[in-house]
């Protein structure tokens, strides 16, 4: 079978501090570039930054709005945590574990880009979890202020 690949555009404020971000910083391969956008290789899925002329609009809070990896092995997950803190990247939400001690336990961080773009990277425990174990309703962090007794940060592990 032909290997199949996803697709993601997203606005930026300006290329340099973007390819800084995931260039430098992720370790994404560069493509082509213009003055107004770039491509770039995430885990060889391609992702295409576009400057917004009016600018990037921040959101409040991880949600409705990220996007990220899922890790299918833990060390890679953890190569590229290591590679984050080496290279002093602005964690949004630090290392922590989702659902401990369930089905959907994974581990987890979320990063903003200079256009306050949010990234997660995450691993579950559990394969099936990834699109599976649908008898659990749990989707995310339901509260986004204060304490969440699914979440343990990882230094608490």
């Amino acid at each position: 079978m032909t290997k199949i690949i996803f697709h993601l555009a997203f606005p930026v404020v300006d290329i340099p501090s973007t390819k800084a971000f995931y260039v430098d910083g992720l370790g994404c391969l560069p493509g082509r570039e213009s003055c107004n956008s770039l491509i770039l290789s995430l885990y060889g899925h391609q992702l295409v930054a576009h400057v917004a002329e009016d600018g990037v609009l921040p959101q409040q809070g991880i949600y409705p709005r990220h996007f990220g990896v899922v890790f299918q092995a833990e060390h890679n997950w953890l190569a590229l945590l290591e590679r984050v803190q080496e290279k002093r990247l602005k964690f949004y939400q630090k290392p922590k574990l989702r659902f401990p001690d369930t089905p959907l336990e994974h581990r987890t961080f979320f990063l903003s880009d200079h256009s306050q773009n949010l990234l997660e990277f995450k691993h579950y425990k559990f394969e099936t979890a990834i699109f599976g174990e649908n008898d659990w309703h749990q989707v995310g962090d339901h509260l986004e202020f204060g304490e969440n007794p699914a979440v343990r940060h990882i230094s608490e592990v």
